[in-house]
């Protein structure tokens, strides 16, 4: 796979030396150098880019600002002389953050990334990665795209833009940039259910049911009146109850 990359930075050393990085790594291809967002966006939104190096302080409009209108089909790794935004370039799903002087090291890791993110995506939309049997999701946390096994999953718990997933066996939990809706559809339905507004639980871990609750060890995870009537079907197609007759013999 063939990566078609382009600069936006208005310092032009800086500029060209991403430039020059990436004409010298075998699965990277020059798409364009330039030296604000306006020059960038026509050739971004035609199509012709899959990863823009973005530097953050420019005047007219920023690199953050950029990167909101930026379509998410394109994977942002920002190059910046100041550490002070990357909480902010987390939020609009940034693939990594660079800090000017950048190496060629850190460029190729980063590259590194976005191949492998490139490459993790188009086996999904071949539905590697999306039949009911799946066996793994993959996440981006913290600038790492990490591997989580579906089997393994206990619940997911939403944070507004964000979501904590907690698996078994681990003390912490998975955190990433994606909606609940986006993972109740991405999780195969036969396993997983939402029993809350915040809450995604899988089925076939779920011990103990008390009071209303989903228990995993000293986690009570509510279930709420929009979901009870679809979880309360669940729990009864599976309860064995004796019939008066034979709780007699």
């Amino acid at each position: 796979m063939i990566l078609r990359c382009c600069v936006v930075d208005d310092e032009p050393l800086a500029s060209g030396l991403i430039a020059s990085y990436i004409t010298k790594t075998p699965f990277m291809e020059l798409a364009g150098e330039f030296s604000s967002p306006k020059d960038a966006i026509s050739t971004i939104l035609d199509g012709d880019v899959d990863v823009v190096f973005l530097d953050i302080n420019m005047p007219q409009l920023n690199g953050i600002e950029f990167a909101k209108i930026i379509p998410p089909s394109v994977r942002i790794i920002f190059t910046t002389a100041y550490d002070n935004y990357a909480v902010e370039g987390f939020r609009v799903n940034a693939l990594d953050y660079l800090l000017k002087p950048i190496s060629y090291d850190e460029f190729l890791a980063a590259g590194n990334r976005a191949l492998q993110w490139y490459e993790l995506n188009s086996r999904r939309n071949e539905g590697e990665l999306s039949s009911a049997n799946q066996e793994y999701i993959i996440v981006k946390s913290e600038y790492k795209l990490v591997q989580i096994a579906v089997k393994d999953i206990l619940y997911i718990e939403g944070l507004k833009d964000y979501v904590k997933i907690y698996t078994e066996g681990s003390d912490k939990s998975t955190m990433t940039l994606i909606s609940m809706k986006a993972l109740e559809r991405t999780l195969p339905a036969n396993r997983f259910m939402r029993v809350h507004r915040s809450y995604i639980v899988n089925l076939p871990k779920i011990k103990i049911i008390e009071r209303n609750r989903i228990v995993f060890g000293k986690v009570a995870i509510p279930i709420s009146d929009s979901y009870k009537q679809a979880f309360a079907d669940y729990i009864a197609r599976r309860t064995l109850t004796l019939r008066p007759e034979e709780d007699q013999e």
